[in-house]
């Protein structure tokens, strides 16, 4: 099985990758690109939260509890809250993530459950697209992404990790299949993820129609401003 080492590597090097081709090809800006990065590579510990406390569950959810804070700024400031209300939210979800998630994850997390799974990776890129509150929705589209990817890359490698070459050709472990899997071995594991993917794949849909109307709406407003530009120092005259 990979350890911390290996998934991280693993993880880092395709989210070098894919920011790399999203700002050539894509043409995407290069901090969103490095954002985009990051969190490819830090994704690539998330599965193995269930693993019991150790470095990935210890760096994963201090990570967690540091940005997630940082990247719902722009959805605060949308309800006018003022600096102070700001600052006692964010240190909310701090606590909340960095304990309420620790304690949760210690108490009902199983090693190889559904933490190692496809609709836990699509949990994981609703969550990230959710935060991400940006305004080009490509944007967001590429951030989700990038945690998605991550997340895949680490149950990529336990899978091969899971065949091990022999004399006589690959030997398969017990463990093959764990990772790479839709269902797992207790149904309310299995019903809980599900409905978790229901649920935020439902907001995310509407989330993301909200930001593509604004986003044409931004850009209609852009485009009159250009055709029709206003005269600088020019009284309007009233008629009676």
């Amino acid at each position: 099985m990979p350890g911390f080492r290996e998934h991280i590597t693993g993880s880092t090097i395709v989210g070098i990758g894919y920011g790399a081709a999203a700002w050539y090809v894509g043409e995407v800006p290069p901090l969103t690109c490095l954002l985009g990065t990051g969190l490819c590579s830090v994704a690539g510990m998330l599965p193995d939260l269930d693993s019991g406390p150790g470095i990935p569950m210890r760096e994963s959810v201090a990570f967690a509890a540091a940005v997630t804070p940082v990247m719902l700024l722009p959805r605060l400031e949308q309800f006018g809250l003022p600096t102070e209300a700001v600052i006692l939210v964010c240190g909310a979800i701090y606590l909340a993530i960095r304990f309420g998630v620790t304690y949760l994850l210690k108490e009902f997390a199983v090693h190889r459950g559904m933490f190692h799974s496809i609709p836990a990776a699509a949990i994981a890129g609703f969550t990230a697209f959710l935060v991400f509150a940006a305004q080009e929705p490509m944007h967001r589209y590429f951030v989700a992404s990038a945690v998605v990817l991550g997340f895949l890359t680490h149950l990529i490698l336990d899978e091969i990790w899971s065949v091990k070459m022999g004399m006589f050709g690959p030997k398969i472990k017990k463990s093959f299949g764990t990772a790479v899997k839709f269902l797992g071995n207790e149904a309310w594991a299995n019903i809980v993820t599900y409905l978790l993917v229901i649920i935020l794949g439902a907001l995310a849909a509407n989330d993301a129609a909200v930001t593509e109307q604004l986003s044409v709406v931004r850009q209609q407003v852009e485009q009159a401003s250009r055709q029709y530009p206003a005269t600088p120092g020019l009284q309007p005259v009233y008629r009676r």
